[in-house]
């Protein structure tokens, strides 16, 4: 039971003085690039998926 407590404990001092927190314009500015990044990434995968289906209907009607 020691054990766990000491963990806690060592986790807390941790999180209180050794992590670097962002700022809240560096957490803004990396929110935004995420979103941005995702929207770009799922139009990508859209196209791909638009130019798949557009080619395997035209294949299989072809036959």
């Amino acid at each position: 039971m020691n054990d766990l407590v000491l963990y806690i404990k060592e986790s807390y001092n941790e999180l209180l003085h050794k992590v670097t927190w962002p700022t809240w314009a560096e957490l803004l500015d990396n929110t935004r690039l995420v979103i941005v990044a995702s929207i770009i990434i799922a139009l990508v995968i859209a196209l791909m998926d638009a130019a798949s289906k557009f080619l395997t209907s035209t294949i299989y009607n072809a036959f």
